[in-house]
């Protein structure tokens, strides 16, 4: 019985071990691991979030990318349409 639980103990660290002994032979081959996520590019662009109350058609067609196919930038401006539009009616509601 305590043999049976000193394995299964050993077996856990062992595993819990596994990741950590992959990055460092990573780090030892001399091999830089790869980002998660890519970079973003936020130069000059506003922090608030897109679809906010707080944002504006202006800001929304600003994000949409010079390299953008025509339909992607017409589904991309339809909906900052629609956004202005929702924001315009919570703007439009007296005692706001």
């Amino acid at each position: 019985m305590k043999t049976q639980l000193i394995t299964r103990t050993i077996l856990i660290a062992l595993l819990a071990l596994i990741p950590w002994i992959a990055a460092s032979s990573a780090e030892a081959a001399g091999k830089t691991p790869k980002p998660s996520a890519p970079p973003t590019q936020s130069e000059g662009r506003s922090i608030v979030a897109s679809g906010a109350v707080e944002d504006s058609q202006e800001a929304c067609l600003a994000r949409i990318p010079k390299d953008a196919t025509s339909g992607q930038r017409m589904i991309a401006e339809q909906s900052c349409n629609r956004d202005q539009t929702s924001r315009q009616s919570i703007q439009d509601v007296p005692g706001r």
